[in-house]
């Protein structure tokens, strides 16, 4: 036969039931497993309304070659 060890353990102190009944509801709410979240649907770079937005020009040297470069 297999031991358990107890899920939980008075080390000082002379909770009454009620503490030691509070005290369990409590790990055990905790305990409980969330649902995983659904990831987001995927969409598509066609329509996404942001890469059709251009970005700040930065005038001064170089800026006319930085300009043709993609930059993230």
């Amino acid at each position: 036969m297999s031991e358990e060890k107890p899920l939980l353990r008075v080390v000082r102190g002379n909770p009454s039931d009620a503490e030691l009944a509070a005290l369990t509801a409590v790990v055990a709410a905790a305990s409980v497993a969330k649902a995983p979240e659904k990831p987001k649907p995927r969409t598509s770079w066609w329509g996404d309304h942001a890469a059709s937005l251009r970005r700040p020009l930065h005038p001064g040297e170089g800026a006319w070659r930085a300009s043709g470069l993609l930059q993230g």
